[in-house]
């Protein structure tokens, strides 16, 4: 719980009461590797802390697994728009490594949101933070070459490479498994 505090009270100016009113609402969950927060098709009514572990959301297309995005410690994950509007999802999100999560349920999201000025502060921080994160990464996609999105990522989150296989790296910067090592020997 302190990791999701130090999270809060670093994004916005918040009394010990407020925060302990906020992380009240959460509950702890862990999953092994290879469990699911999330299956693709499902209705999301869970969003997640990540206080240990890593999480990745994707989807399969033609048969191939793309992974959009790997969360680590100290990030929230859920799919956004199955969480907000009660639509079928469309992301697969599964524990890497085994997690400890902090999870919190849409209606007591929502519920929080009006009780607590607070929380929607943050909450729309946060929004406006995964938005920032979509738009910097469709923006790689379109104007960066395979090898600076490797080094941003390395540059960016560097444990990634420790401690999730390569090849879904790979499928996040959008090269095969191939260039990725392709693209480390070159560096290296």
């Amino acid at each position: 719980m302190k990791s999701l505090k130090d999270c809060i009270t670093t994004t916005i100016s918040v009394t010990n009461e407020v925060l302990d009113k906020i992380t009240n609402e959460f509950e702890p969950t862990t999953l092994k590797k290879g469990e699911y927060f999330l299956k693709s098709d499902s209705i999301c009514k869970k969003m997640a802390f990540i206080e240990s572990g890593y999480l990745r959301m994707y989807n399969i297309v033609d048969g191939k697994e793309i992974t959009l995005w790997i969360g680590a410690s100290g990030k929230f994950i859920t799919s956004v728009a199955s969480f907000v509007f009660q639509t079928s999802n469309f992301w697969n999100i599964q524990a890497i490594t085994d997690c400890t999560l902090q999870t919190i349920s849409r209606d007591r999201h929502f519920a929080l949101c009006k009780q607590e000025i607070k929380w929607l502060e943050f909450d729309n921080l946060l929004l406006a933070h995964s938005f920032a994160l979509l738009e910097k990464s469709m923006f790689a996609q379109l104007h960066t070459t395979a090898l600076e999105r490797y080094e941003i990522l390395l540059k960016e989150s560097p444990d990634l490479f420790k401690n999730v296989p390569l090849h879904y790296i790979a499928s996040m910067i959008g090269v095969t498994p191939e260039s990725l090592s392709r693209l480390r020997k070159n560096i290296s």
